[in-house]
């Protein structure tokens, strides 16, 4: 029994490590093979074949990682008060993070699919949803078109920000303001 406890501990490490390479590896190239991901996590395709059956379900966990380690930092932002003020503060946070991830992004949309890709959105975009929402209620965001679109639109305008930030076409250090200035311009009513 007690040789059951090391390898345990020993396999949670590998998965870390191994999660922790791919995302990494997936920031440089979202093509990243598995072979490079396991050498990254200084483990074996054996150890990584283990913990994955394969490419997808090793993107799908990274991802998943990613979002997760997203909402405990999103958790932490204060939505409270004016829901205009409320939502500046959820994009820039959410910001730092979509950008961090947004090879890891790519590599997830390729494996896995738009649909799987936003589904795994779901909690960061309730928090938009019910900001949306009691803007609408106050008069502060328009009404006129659904919570549901204008939720869209921010989680639209903040991953096409990724795509135009590595197309060199917009500047990192410009990209936060162009996305709160885009999406307040859509919302306020």
């Amino acid at each position: 029994m007690t040789t059951t406890s090391p390898r345990r501990s020993d396999a949670r490490r590998n998965r870390e490590a191994i999660l922790a390479s791919a995302l990494t590896l997936f920031a440089r190239d979202p093509n990243a093979s598995m072979s490079a991901i396991a050498a990254a996590a200084g483990v074996g395709r054996v150890t990584l074949y283990g913990h994955f059956a394969g490419r997808d379900e090793l993107v799908e966990a990274a991802l998943a990682a990613a979002v997760e380690q997203s909402d405990r930092l999103l958790a932490e932002v204060d939505l409270s008060g004016d829901p205009l003020d409320a939502l500046v503060r959820l994009i820039r946070s959410s910001w730092r993070q979509v950008e961090a991830n947004s090879a890891a992004l790519d590599a997830a949309l390729a494996a896995l699919g738009t649909d799987h890709v936003r589904a795994s959105h779901d909690g960061v975009l309730a928090r938009v949803q019910e900001i949306i929402e009691r803007g609408q209620g106050s008069g502060t965001f328009r009404a006129d078109l659904s919570a549901d679109w204008l939720t869209a639109v921010v989680y639209s305008t903040l991953h096409t920000a990724c795509a135009e930030v590595a197309s060199g076409r917009l500047a990192a250090d410009e990209a936060e303001s162009a996305i709160i200035a885009t999406v307040t311009s859509a919302l306020v009513a």
